[in-house]
């Protein structure tokens, strides 16, 4: 049933946005051309098995929210009925063919065929289909995409405030794509230099070590060298003939799933599959799969990789052949007695590398690798260059765990952590997305398996604990059963050459490690008593409420301030949220502070006593936790929670407050980690964006610039806390508490834990000042170590910032949203360019400068200079012309969907009004979002754009290849 949370069914933001028409007249779909002879449907009646052909030979109970059918020509659907978000329909198509269908001369193929099916069809002419979409209210990229893997081409489109029609029209689109993308030389000859740009911009580094991964694991299998991507070779040669011949051996409707999940009724779904897909015949025989071969114990185990823009890294690999089974009952539960297994290795991994040693972090994990292998691999990120010994570690962690049964207290553990998962997904289920309902469907197809209720596989994990499947001795089968196979694996990368490495790496992985292990350590049974003590529950001194919004205000005699909202349509889900402090604006501005350190170690520093193992043992089986974040004016602590703990999360949110632990451990561990990531800043253009980008568009501040290897070096657990415990204390404090909870309830809980701390100063810090770089007359280069075909160009527009001008901001969205699909046009028109340019306006609240409209393209280096002369170009048309009527409505109305689909989650309205019991502006502010947006005009648009978008105040940026810097600044 299509629902809207209580606040907003009466909020004036709801009403404008389901009651505003198309800014340039009703939509109106697209003619429709003569459908080819494949896809012509039969006039009379189609017949439709209706079976549940996904259950056939699986005992599982099928969900019956699914309905399924056959066509005669072989394609199957499933269809749902889901009202999460309202009004929205998701579809995907899933192709069974993927990168391991290819043969040698296609590699890539099936990637192509992606993106030519979404350029042009026999039913839209090119480009066409986006638009359509677009006048529908999807984004492209976001709501109409596709993917393709070793196994599967997935094609998806969500569609907001979907109607009969636009779902009429999108179907029919879909199937030409499917049964008749243009497939001719001109149509490979336009789209060839988009998915080379896609190849060349892969960030290098990690490509490299991905596929050195996959040739030293598979070797012997189609997966080691077939990557969807393909080779550039492949891709230069490919013509409409060869591209065509694949297409029509492998997209065959027998090989085609539909999925349908969203707000209309099935039936519908059912009916309107039929009618557009029920014509499309196969072309040719069908042929059968290719095998993907299995482990070969014969090959290398091991090999060795020198590549400096990543720190050493050690992967390992027991491997099986992967084999077809049953989706059954008993299959499902002795696979969730093998991860159990899996996890308790993982955690004593974890709990090894917090208290010191060889390597900062390790884990294992089970899975089944493209229909190719089931395995299980180990990823170790080592401390420096100790690669070899804590590859010797960590296989004396799993060597023990095979020697020496668990105690049935681990198991527990493990069990209340699996067990509060799944209970979540059935507390949630009545509010889980149409979309992903619709993803989980086609991941099933793919690895061969079913989908069922959220109740029903907790009953299945349920009966496997009632059966006493999780015992010590049967933990410990398991555990030696999944570190067993046909073929064992490992590859070093190591940032630097070094002697003798493979022999290293053998002797490694060889060595005896008994004793190794060390002794386990045995966590001490905390609850929620072990934390300390806040005082005396605090009173209410003013409590206030917004009706139209649903939200409540109120204030405790210490200072704190509360926000609430009861949203009882996000059934078993509370969002806590505490801002405090004064955010980037207490941080010095004046000098490198250790303040980047806050991420990985503030949190993880402990309560109290209390360290982060005791921590984790507090919330076993519970849905607590903390999740810490700096706003531009305020710091903050996070949690999604549930009704039956946002209690004792406050508790913890609280302590850590008043009483910080300061455990060591952890800030020597983000130090060593900050190390391990220098090595990949430089290696790419995206690494150096990563690293150089905040700092230079705010003019150098140290508040936003990445750690120097020195700073980083002096990081000690001294300058950590001697920064972070004032911070801690000082400033106001402002909770939040989004859900499924009960106003009075949650004022209670607040009043007992934040509303008992002593009073913290009152008053707002000011708000920072934040530098925008001056402009520049040639780019600022930086260079990068990695491919000399990458490149990566920024050009930046100062604005300003604030809640005064918050209808500016939000018309900049749209003035963003206009140049980017702009930009990418050009792009895409001139040679490919660049196959993602992203354009975004970022105007923070917190502060009433630091705003910035910003462009960056990633781009060969020859086309550096064209990629500012667009962007310049756009900047210009933009100012001084208005933008026509079709194309704001093509950019608006996709905005207004989004915002429609966010504003039924209490995520959104977190983000929306933090910060608004210290300033009431932000709060009156969310009534206006919907008409700021929706009334932004071509005139105001122009406006904007001439105000902003000035040639004497943009700032730019080049990260090119070290070899091409002469050639870019020349240009």
């Amino acid at each position: 049933m299509a629902f809207f949370p209580r606040a907003f069914r009466v909020s004036a933001l709801s009403l404008l946005l389901l009651s505003t028409t198309s800014l340039a007249g009703q939509s109106r779909p697209a003619a429709r051309p003569k459908p080819p002879a494949a896809a012509v449907a039969a006039a009379a009646p189609v017949p439709v098995d209706t079976s549940a052909w996904l259950y056939k030979g699986s005992d599982i109970a099928p969900d019956p929210e699914w309905s399924f059918g056959t066509l005669p020509n072989g394609l199957r659907f499933a269809v749902r009925k889901n009202g999460v978000p309202p009004g929205q329909v998701s579809v995907r198509v899933a192709m069974d063919v993927g990168s391991l269908h290819e043969t040698d001369s296609e590699r890539g193929f099936a990637h192509f065929i992606e993106h030519l099916s979404f350029r042009s069809s026999a039913y839209v002419p090119d480009g066409e289909a986006k638009r359509v979409w677009q006048r529908l209210g999807a984004t492209f990229g976001s709501d109409s995409n596709a993917q393709t893997t070793p196994t599967q081409t997935l094609y998806k489109l969500d569609l907001p405030s979907a109607t009969e029609a636009g779902l009429d029209e999108s179907l029919h689109i879909l199937s030409g794509m499917m049964a008749a993308p243009i497939l001719s030389d001109a149509s490979v000859g336009a789209e060839r230099p988009i998915v080379l740009a896609e190849r060349r911009e892969q960030p290098g580094p990690q490509v490299k070590f991905q596929d050195a991964l996959r040739e030293t694991f598979f070797a012997g299998q189609r997966l080691a060298e077939r990557s969807p991507i393909g080779t550039e070779r492949t891709l230069l040669a490919a013509n409409g003939a060869t591209i065509k011949a694949f297409h029509d051996r492998w997209y065959r409707p027998s090989r085609a799933v539909v999925i349908i999940s969203g707000d209309m009724d099935p039936a519908l779904f059912s009916r309107l599959i039929v009618k557009h897909f029920a014509g499309w015949q196969p072309i040719g025989p069908n042929p059968a799969d290719p095998d993907f071969g299995k482990p070969d114990p014969t090959k290398p185990a091991t090999a060795t990789l020198v590549e400096p823009g990543l720190p050493s890294i050690v992967a390992t690999a027991v491997l099986r052949p992967w084999q077809f089974n049953a989706d059954t009952v008993i299959f499902n539960q002795k696979r969730m007695v093998d991860t159990v297994a899996s996890r308790l290795v993982s955690r004593r991994l974890e709990q090894r590398a917090r208290s010191g040693g060889s390597f900062l972090q390790a884990s294992v994990s089970l899975n089944d690798e493209e229909r190719s292998a089931n395995g299980t691999f180990t990823t170790i990120v080592p401390v420096g260059d100790q690669w070899a010994a804590a590859l010797k570690d960590v296989r004396a962690v799993a060597a023990d765990a095979m020697a020496t049964a668990p105690t049935q207290g681990e198991i527990d553990r493990e069990l209340a952590d699996y067990d509060t998962v799944l209970r979540t997904i059935v507390e949630t289920s009545r509010v889980e997305a149409g979309g992903k309902q619709a993803d989980d469907m086609a991941e099933a197809l793919d690895i061969r398996e079913t989908v069922t209720s959220p109740a029903t596989s907790y009953e299945i994990f349920k009966d496997a604990r009632a059966k006493k499947m999780f015992t010590p001795e049967t933990v410990l089968a398991a555990t030696r059963r999944i570190f067993q196979g046909d073929a064992t694996r490992a590859i070093v990368n190591t940032p630097t050459p070094e002697t003798g490495v493979a022999a290293k790496l053998d002797a490694a992985l060889k060595a005896d490690v008994t004793g190794l292990a060390g002794k386990r350590r045995v966590q001490s049974s905390v609850d929620f008593a072990s934390l300390p003590s806040l005082g005396t529950p605090g009173k209410v001194v003013a409590r206030s409420a917004m009706a139209d919004i649903g939200v409540e205000q109120v204030t405790f005699a210490n200072g704190v301030r509360l926000l609430v909202f009861a949203n009882p349509s996000e059934t078993g889900r509370v969002y806590v949220r505490t801002r405090f402090g004064g955010g980037y604006g207490a941080l010095p501005a004046d000098k490198p502070s250790p303040a980047w350190a806050a991420d990985s170690a503030l949190v993880a520093s402990g309560v109290g006593k209390l360290d982060q193992g005791d921590l984790e043992q507090l919330s076993s089986g519970r849905r607590i936790g903390l999740d810490f974040g700096i706003d531009d004016d305020a710091f903050m602590l996070a949690a999604m929670t549930s009704p039956a703990d946002y209690k004792d999360q406050l508790k913890l949110m609280a302590a850590k407050l008043a009483v910080p632990g300061w455990d060591p451990a952890p800030i020597a561990r983000a130090r060593a980690g900050a190390q391990a990531a220098q090595a990949g800043y430089g290696a790419s253009p995206s690494g150096v964006l990563g690293r150089d980008l905040e700092g230079l568009l705010r003019d150098g501040d140290p508040r936003w610039t990445t750690p120097t290897p020195a700073q980083i070096a002096a990081l000690t657990p001294k300058n950590f806390r001697h920064l972070w415990q004032p911070l801690l204390a000082e400033g106001p404090i402002e909770v939040m508490v989004f859900g499924d909870v009960k106003t009075d309830e949650a004022i209670a809980a607040v009043g007992d834990t934040f509303g008992a701390m002593k009073p913290r100063t009152a008053a707002a810090p000011p708000a920072p000042v934040v530098r925008f770089p001056a402009h520049v007359a040639t780019p600022v280069i930086r260079t990068h170590d990695g491919p000399d075909t990458q490149a990566a160009a920024v050009i930046a527009w100062p604005t300003a910032g604030g809640v005064a001008e918050i209808r500016t901001s939000r018309q900049l969205d749209v003035l963003a949203q206009l140049f980017s699909d702009r930009l990418f046009e050009r792009l895409r028109q001139e040679s490919g360019a660049s196959y993602s340019p992203s354009v975004q306006s970022q105007w923070p609240m917190g502060m009433t400068a630091g705003g910035r409209l910003v462009a960056i393209g990633q781009v060969s280096p020859d086309n550096v200079a064209m990629f500012f002369r667009l962007s310049r170009e756009i900047a210009a048309d933009l100012a001084k012309n208005p933008v026509g009527a079709d194309e704001l409505e093509r950019t608006v109305k996709p905005m207004a969907q989004q915002l429609m689909r966010a504003s039924t989650s209490s995520q959104f309205w977190l983000s929306q009004m933090g910060g608004g019991t210290l300033d009431p502006r932000r709060l009156a502010a969310v009534r206006s979002l919907g008409t700021d947006l929706m009334s932004a005009t071509p005139a105001e648009i122009q406006a904007l754009a001439a105000r902003y978008l000035r040639p004497d105040t943009d700032w730019t940026l080049a990260v090119v290849p070290k070899d091409k810097v002469g050639a870019v600044a020349a240009k």
